[in-house]
């Protein structure tokens, strides 16, 4: 960037109103300009025509007193021929007959009657005098039978100019005065256009600060501002999903991490309280070392949980069908040989009145943890009821503990941690909690005895 670009750039005003103000004031005065121009160059012609005229009256009013009808032209004497001799050249052909007594012969006013009269006709022409003031004269032909005269009248310039300056300074000043009103109007003008968006800015601050559920809406809204607002108050629901999200992921990480970090404790203040055998060390070690594993399992599942969240808010609508999405989960859980699935639909298609991403979270869990603990069968079934979308995931293994039925959907807790099985006890809770953000459930039968049915419920679509 050239320094001039630099200065250009650090003299610009910096606020918007500031901005709109400079380029309403520099095009009021380019277009200013060019009227005060045309009207001053058209005021300039018109009083340039007034002296014509004036002088072609007078000279039509000498031609009066000049007798063409004889041999020689004679000038005649009349009662007001002193004025009509002022500033008055009479030529018969190229003779100078009459010329002002104000007038020498060798100034410039009587040189330029004189090329008047030769050149003949009716012409006009503009000269300068000694002291530098402008004179206009213009000829008149006064035809005869066998003479021929010129009449010769100049006019002083010097009031005509005068009153044109006069005018130049005038619309001048009038520029001037309407350039400050432009401005002053402008910026005024500017500012209450733009104090509604200075307004809205300062309340989606202070909205976006606390997660407020206050909007703008387009409703009683210039087109401007109602798009300005449908814009801003999508801006706000991000925010307030974001933090929604950020308190979410706070509670459960501190709900979640206080069971293994309380273990953590008792057992550094179980071995502090008196000596322990090398066994008994080891054996704190070692849940120690668990209760740490488990911390970083609930840490790296819930903040996946965060990022799929932030990637596919769980707060967008949609509407899915339900089928392709089952199966689809049913190919990739990897199901092993000696478990046979199957999918149990009366109709090919059945919507739920959720988002893909979400619906596949929440059904995720409960195929994986059916797939797990199955031993030869796991049946899910999609229907219809009213008002929603009803599916089951059944299996055939060990079903879940009657004693342990009141802590199932308990984030971190498992039935039986040493089943062989990875899994920090997130993956139901999880599940049931996306379900019932979009007004779902996900619930357990504990009636059945054959394995276990969880059952997902579902706004249709």
């Amino acid at each position: 960037m050239n320094p001039a670009s630099r200065v250009l750039r650090r003299l610009a005003p910096r606020t918007l109103r500031g901005r709109l103000s400079l380029v309403a004031l520099t095009t009021a005065a380019l277009l200013m300009t060019v009227l005060t121009v045309l009207f001053n160059a058209v005021m300039d012609r018109h009083l340039r025509h007034q002296a014509d005229d004036e002088l072609r009256n007078r000279a039509a009013a000498v031609a009066t007193t000049v007798d063409t009808s004889g041999r020689r032209v004679r000038v005649l004497e009349t009662v007001n021929d002193r004025l009509l001799d002022t500033n008055v050249w009479i030529y018969a052909g190229t003779r100078l007959l009459e010329r002002p007594p104000s007038a020498p012969a060798g100034s410039p006013a009587a040189r330029a009657a004189g090329r008047l009269a030769a050149r003949g006709g009716d012409s006009c022409a503009t000269v300068r005098d000694r002291g530098r003031r402008p004179v206009r004269l213009c000829s008149r032909p006064v035809p005869g039978r066998r003479a021929a005269a010129t009449v010769v009248t100049a006019l002083d310039l010097a009031p005509y100019r005068g009153s044109a300056e006069t005018l130049l300074v005038g619309s001048l000043l009038l520029d001037v005065v309407m350039l400050g009103c432009t401005y002053v109007l402008t910026r005024r003008s500017v500012g209450r256009a733009l104090r509604p968006v200075r307004t809205m800015t300062d309340q989606a601050a202070q909205w976006s600060a606390v997660g407020s559920d206050e909007r703008f809406g387009t409703a009683d809204h210039p087109a401007e501002l109602a798009r300005l607002g449908a814009s801003l108050d999508a801006l706000l629901d991000r925010i307030r999903t974001v933090l929604r999200h950020e308190r979410q992921l706070t509670g459960e990480l501190s709900h979640e991490l206080r069971t293994p970090l309380t273990r953590i404790v008792m057992e550094l203040d179980w071995w502090r309280a008196r000596p322990r055998t090398d066994a008994e060390t080891s054996a704190a070690q070692e849940t120690i070392a668990e209760a740490a594993r488990t911390m970083r399992t609930i840490c790296d599942t819930l903040l996946d949980d965060a990022r799929e969240n932030a990637l596919n808010p769980a707060t967008a609508p949609g509407t899915t069908d339900v089928v392709p999405v089952l199966d689809g989960l049913l190919r990739r859980i990897g199901t092993p040989e000696r478990v046979r699935t199957e999918l149990e639909t009366p109709t090919p298609v059945l919507e739920a009145g959720v988002a893909p991403a979400l619906l596949e979270r929440i059904l995720d869990p409960l195929l994986a943890n059916a797939v797990r603990y199955a031993r030869s069968r796991v049946t899910v079934s999609a229907w219809r009821v009213p008002g929603a979308v009803r599916i089951d995931v059944v299996d055939d293994g060990p079903g879940v503990p009657e004693t342990f039925g009141d802590e199932l959907f308990q984030p971190g807790r498992r039935a039986d941690p040493g089943d062989g099985h990875d899994g920090a006890g997130l993956g139901l809770p999880l599940a049931r909690r996306l379900a019932r953000a979009v007004g779902g459930e996900v619930s357990h039968d504990p009636g059945h005895r054959t394995g276990a049915r969880f059952t997902v419920s579902l706004p249709s679509g």
